[in-house]
């Protein structure tokens, strides 16, 4: 049997936590192995159980879900996914969030099916992006930098650099592929390529990288 994807639960409302504990621990191949009331706590939790996957609150007392995601990604290497569990989509902090290194996030709201499905696609390395709010928080609440263009848009190839805009726009590396008329070996290495040249640890922080640099501009 395979190794269960280990999740910690980081919500200051028990009956939430509780709620996500029924839902994952009912799948196979995940357990949840810890909860925390507190960013401070969800840092020291994560710190001492080495999950796979952390879901994330934003709003919680003494140190916030944001400061609370930079410091286990800071501090951690292998470093757990952070996936943002909201209740309002359109908020500076989930953006704030994702600027610290959260691979996406997920409202609260959401069905259990797309809950499980979010914190599998995670646990495996892949994003949870959603292009069009990832692309509204940045026009909201984005400081893109002013030209030059940041130093790393020089190294990207042209074909990379449209590879880029395609993450952007919520591509697949399959439909990458298929959109450039390439095999998906080839699609794969350029988004490799582009994530090694951003400095990015994923889809959603190259993501937000293009934005923030302003080589994309968000609208």
């Amino acid at each position: 049997m395979s190794t269960p994807v280990r999740i910690v639960l980081a919500d200051d409302e028990r009956m939430v936590r509780t709620a996500l504990r029924a839902i994952l621990d009912a799948e196979d191949g995940l357990e949840v192995v810890g909860e925390a009331a507190t960013g401070a706590e969800a840092v020291s939790v994560v710190r001492a159980l080495r999950p796979d996957v952390v879901l994330m609150d934003v709003r919680m007392p003494e140190t916030d879900g944001i400061r609370a995601t930079g410091q286990i990604l800071a501090t951690l290497d292998p470093a757990p996914r952070v996936l943002v569990v909201t209740t309002f989509e359109h908020d500076a902090y989930v953006y704030e969030a994702l600027r610290a290194g959260a691979a996406g996030f997920l409202l609260k709201r959401a069905a259990a099916a797309e809950l499980v499905q979010a914190v599998r696609l995670v646990a495996c390395g892949d994003s949870l992006l959603f292009p069009a709010a990832v692309r509204q928080l940045a026009a909201a609440y984005g400081t893109p930098a002013p030209a030059p263009a940041p130093p790393w848009a020089a190294r990207l190839t042209e074909r990379e650099a449209q590879v880029l805009r395609l993450i952007a726009a919520g591509l697949t590396n399959a439909e990458i592929a298929d959109r450039l008329a390439v095999g998906a070996a080839t699609a794969k290495t350029h988004v490799a390529a582009v994530l090694a040249k951003t400095g990015a640890r994923d889809r959603t922080q190259v993501v937000i990288t293009a934005y923030e640099s302003g080589f994309i501009t968000p609208g």
